[in-house]
């Protein structure tokens, strides 16, 4: 009886593989068990890294509103509490892109801030 090895379905996956692989340095490019673990661990710091490149750029958002806020005469908690009592709801995104390309428009928001704060 003739051996069945299903030769389309292995080559398929292993092409699949390695296209997941591509530009991996070295043997991890091109050997399959080492490409295996090699994807395999890729993709759950994938995973991970997506979850903190959330919290990151929040993070160099509230840097940035922070030395703009300082510019201004009034700490970032005072800026986000006033513009909150305020009721001006901008985001920190919006809020860290002002703050670096708009200083004007800034300062009016953070005097808004000061006014609503103290």
């Amino acid at each position: 009886m003739v051996r069945v090895t299903n030769s389309v379905a292995s080559k398929r996956s292993r092409k699949r593989l390695f296209k997941r692989a591509k530009g991996f340095v070295g043997d991890r490019k091109n050997h399959l068990r080492l490409t295996k673990d090699a994807v395999l661990s890729a993709e759950a710091f994938n995973y991970r890294h997506r979850k903190l490149k959330k919290r990151e750029f929040r993070s160099l958002w509230i840097t940035r509103i922070s030395a703009g806020a300082k510019i201004n005469g009034i700490s970032y908690s005072k800026l986000v509490h006033g513009m909150s009592l305020a009721n001006c709801r901008i985001n920190r995104k919006r809020l860290a892109e002002m703050a670096e390309s708009d200083p004007k428009g800034f300062t009016a928001i953070a005097n808004v801030a000061k006014l609503a704060c103290c």
